[in-house]
């Protein structure tokens, strides 16, 4: 069975690796060989790139060194983890991809969207997923969400004009590829969310052979 490379992206405090854990053992349930990831990190040598990333303590970092950061996290991540899986027939789920860079360091950041189409390119060596499902959230409530408890990671500690330009950019980028980006309404419980999120999943796999 080919491989299925399958994607949750969305603005802060949007859940993605709530869904995504929840995907996966669904799946898993399914009898369907999965493998779940994140990025940035997903590898040893990832996780200590998204510690420099998401620390307070890099306050200051320039928007072109953060885009260099999270790409060569994603180089790794996709060399060491992502395309063994699918060479072996894997469905692997991972949160953020390709997408998150065009959104944070593109919209969010104002860096040459171009550019960063053509890094990408260069990271994931031309890797795409099958579906990206875009978890989209109203950002007082995602904001409220992600620093529950805590001040928040230094991306969460962003400017609110900062969030709203990165789910404006989100939005933008599913009207560009409506076949491969998947609109889910982070509205309701958890369990209705997985709900929705597991009806595009579905449609996808079954087209792509699988029994569920």
């Amino acid at each position: 069975m080919k491989g299925i490379f399958i994607t949750l992206e969305g603005p802060e405090g949007s859940g993605k690796s709530t869904q995504a854990e929840r995907l996966s053992d669904y799946l898993l349930r399914k009898g369907i060989d999965v493998l779940c990831t994140h990025e940035p990190g997903g590898t040893r040598i990832g996780e200590r790139l998204r510690k420099i990333l998401l620390s307070p303590r890099s306050k200051g970092m320039t928007p072109l060194t953060e885009l260099l950061l999270y790409l060569a996290s994603r180089a790794q991540h996709v060399e060491e983890v992502v395309k063994p899986s699918l060479a072996r027939g894997k469905v692997a789920v991972s949160t953020r991809f390709s997408d998150s860079s065009l959104a944070y360091q593109g919209y969010g950041r104002g860096l040459n969207k171009q550019l960063i189409r053509k890094m990408n390119q260069v990271a994931t060596a031309g890797l795409k997923p099958d579906l990206t499902i875009l978890l989209d959230i109203d950002i007082p409530q995602g904001l409220k969400r992600a620093r529950a408890g805590s001040k928040g990671d230094r991306l969460e500690r962003e400017k609110r004009e900062f969030h709203q330009r990165v789910r404006q950019g989100y939005l933008k980028l599913a009207k560009q590829e409506p076949k491969r980006i998947k609109i889910v309404k982070v509205k309701g419980s958890i369990a209705e969310v997985q709900k929705r999120i597991r009806q595009q999943v579905e449609e996808l796999l079954k087209k792509a052979g699988y029994r569920l």
